[in-house]
């Protein structure tokens, strides 16, 4: 009988079963197991990267790692790999500019989460990288710890922002005078929204969000959609963004 031309590629796959190969795509580390979290990690010094395994490697989650040294050899693992779940992007890279990197992997992979692991802390890059499409920005000199918790924070759908981002951009705020910020009522949010972009602002998860503030989690995604609708933006790192730039004087915790 002749072959339908799908049935050749039948063969091939069960040759390579037979052969133990049937996953000859994948890294070594990520065979035979059940549905890890993949992550890409795009940086050029060899060093950074497997201080990255090491750091991975103590996630509560299981996960399998690819590196790529430039924005070529990522360009190509992204194509093979479409089901990477999260890229952790350097800046400053030997063939194109991690900002443009960002916003390339933003337009074609929009469902694969970037978080930027830069040497650099200032504060305009970060605004930059979360204004260009980054779920998340940790400096290299941040200690293992609060890396760990803050690519878990990543994974349960925050944003990381580097704590003294925020406290320099409130006393930045405290120095300018109260009479410069913006109210969230004259945007139109309720205080209780409010309270909800104060806690996305902190970079807290819908679920941390419905814990703090003794809400049901589908509440909390209302009020969400509600603060985005009132920023004119579409996600929740673009809410952050305009909530720095609109200069908003949001409830502190206390407040909460």
């Amino acid at each position: 009988m002749a072959l339908t031309p799908r049935e050749p590629n039948v063969v091939l796959h069960r040759l390579k079963v037979a052969l133990g190969d049937e996953h000859s795509n994948e890294p070594a580390q990520c065979r035979d197991r059940p549905q890890p979290v993949k992550i890409l990690i795009i940086d050029d010094h060899a060093l950074i990267r497997e201080a990255m395994h090491g750091v991975i490697g103590q996630l509560k989650r299981d996960a399998c790692l690819l590196d790529a040294a430039d924005c070529a050899q990522a360009r190509r693992l992204v194509e093979e790999h479409a089901d990477i779940d999260l890229i952790l992007l350097d800046l400053t890279l030997p063939d194109q500019d991690g900002f443009s990197m960002l916003a390339e992997l933003r337009e074609s992979r929009p469902a694969m989460a970037v978080v930027v692991l830069s040497g650099s802390n200032e504060r305009h890059d970060v605004l930059r990288a979360l204004e260009v499409g980054a779920v998340g920005y940790i400096p290299k000199s941040t200690s293992h710890e609060v890396m760990l918790g803050a690519l878990e924070l990543v994974f349960s759908g925050g944003t990381y922002i580097p704590p003294e981002i925020l406290r320099g951009h409130s006393m930045a705020k405290e120095r300018g005078g109260e009479e410069d910020r913006l109210s969230p009522s004259e945007l139109g949010l309720t205080e209780r929204q409010a309270q909800v972009l104060a806690l996305l602002r902190e970079g807290k998860s819908n679920k941390a969000i419905a814990r703090i503030l003794g809400l049901a989690e589908p509440t909390v995604k209302n009020h969400i959609t509600a603060v985005l609708k009132a920023l004119n933006v579409t996600s929740r790192t673009e809410a952050v963004v305009a909530t720095e730039r609109l200069r908003l004087k949001l409830p502190r915790r206390s407040e909460q």
